[in-house]
């Protein structure tokens, strides 16, 4: 691991536990080797720390490209496993390297939604997520976040933060399926359906 992310992973570790009572459900449906992706809603800026800090593999995410125009903090979230990507439009640059991240064996952190909920309701899934993992031909780990956008009530105790990993959408299934826009919207919208159903059965 680098020195700047176990550091970062660390202490987002301490803060999300000590001060918020983070409760992580579903350890055992991390894979254990191979690239993979866990694909979350994405209610908050903080939900790809905690993501990757909550996860026993070390893991990459994507981020708007602008904030790597930042000297300071663009090297930081360089330093810390993020890959830039351009919003609004289909970045095949942005899919490429993702796509090299899984392919040499690490897990990497997609939010489906393609941008941030600002009322924590699930926005329509993109078909990028379809797009790497039917290229890679890898699985897919879904996971819902929880209270990410609600600190204050975290920390109060009036709502409970948590991360929920569900099951894996094996790689099989993906490879089932077309390697074409068809194929990549169906990924997407079982993924959607996979985060949807963790939160359903969330206590």
């Amino acid at each position: 691991m680098k020195i700047l992310y176990y550091t970062g992973w660390s202490f987002i570790r301490l803060i999300s536990k000590l001060i918020f009572r983070i409760r992580v459900n579903g350890w055992e449906n991390i894979p254990q080797e191979g690239g993979f992706i866990v694909a979350s809603n994405h209610i908050s800026y903080y939900d790809p720390p905690l993501v990757g800090s909550w996860n026993s593999r070390q893991m990459y995410f994507m981020a708007k490209k602008e904030l790597f125009s930042y000297p300071i903090f663009g090297t930081i979230i360089r330093r810390t496993n993020a890959l830039p990507v351009k919003r609004g439009v289909i970045d095949r640059h942005a899919l490429e390297e993702a796509s090299k991240v899984i392919q040499r064996g690490y897990g990497i952190t997609i939010f489906p939604e393609g941008t941030r909920s600002k009322d924590g309701q699930f926005l329509s899934p993109k078909p990028g997520i379809g797009m790497i993992a039917r290229q890679t031909e890898c699985a897919i780990l879904p996971a819902y976040i929880n209270g990410s956008n609600r600190l204050w009530d975290c920390f109060l105790g009036r709502t409970r933060m948590s991360i929920t990993y569900g099951e894996i959408i094996s790689s099989e299934y993906i490879k089932s399926l077309p390697a074409d826009k068809e194929g990549y919207h169906q990924i997407a919208n079982e993924v959607m359906e996979r985060i949807k159903a963790l939160k359903a059965g969330l206590k």
